[in-house]
């Protein structure tokens, strides 16, 4: 189990290098096909609507950190929950700081890779 936990370190770091770095690819490259994610609490999105969401979000350059609260594994099933901030702008251009606790469930696949299945930053509130 522990080296399962340590995957989900690792796969938790190269998902903020990959977000820090701007590079929708491969950050897209962390969803399965059918990933739901809640960016705007209460509004979850799915498919290609997901993608342009992430796509444009990153295009304002953010920077996030996160902080891995716990994590839960059973089978090809995980449960993360994670304290992050965001440093971003808003839409006047302002300096913005985002803030939450997400709730995400991963599944790994046949290949041996995390994959976000839900992604709720807002999960706690």
């Amino acid at each position: 189990m522990s080296q399962l936990l340590e995957d989900l370190k690792i796969h938790n770091a190269q998902y903020v290098e990959a977000f820090n770095a701007g590079d929708f690819e491969a950050l897209d490259a962390f969803y399965t096909d059918e990933a739901v994610a809640v960016w705007e609490p209460g509004q979850p999105l799915t498919g290609q609507a997901r993608r342009d969401y992430q796509r444009e979000f990153l295009a304002s350059s953010p920077k996030i950190s996160t902080e891995t609260r716990q994590a839960f594994v059973t089978g090809d099933t995980a449960l993360l929950i994670v304290d992050w901030v965001i440093d971003t702008v808003d839409q006047d251009g302002e300096p913005e700081r985002l803030t939450g606790t997400g709730v995400d469930v991963l599944r790994r696949g046949e290949d041996g890779v995390w994959r976000y299945a839900v992604d709720d930053p807002y999960g706690q509130e």
